[in-house]
């Protein structure tokens, strides 16, 4: 949680910060999806990731739950 929290907070202060795993969808997917509900998303994150990144970002049910889970997770 707390280096996704340091990319969102890098990205809102301009800087550039990337994201990025082997096949980038799954565990890419997830960090995006996540920073998204940071910057104050309100609809599901892993239907607005996969409609803007791509239908196959976020491979598991695991990773779809900790994304949906993140605004609550404080």
């Amino acid at each position: 949680r707390s280096a996704i929290e340091d990319l969102h907070q890098r990205a809102m202060r301009g800087q550039s910060v990337e994201v990025g795993c082997l096949g980038g969808h799954g565990r890419t997917g997830t960090a995006l999806a996540c920073i998204a509900v940071l910057a104050g998303l309100e609809e599901d994150p892993v239907r607005w990731l996969r409609a803007r990144y791509c239908h196959l970002a976020i491979e598991t049910d695991e990773q779809a739950d900790l994304a949906r889970g993140f605004r609550e997770a404080n």
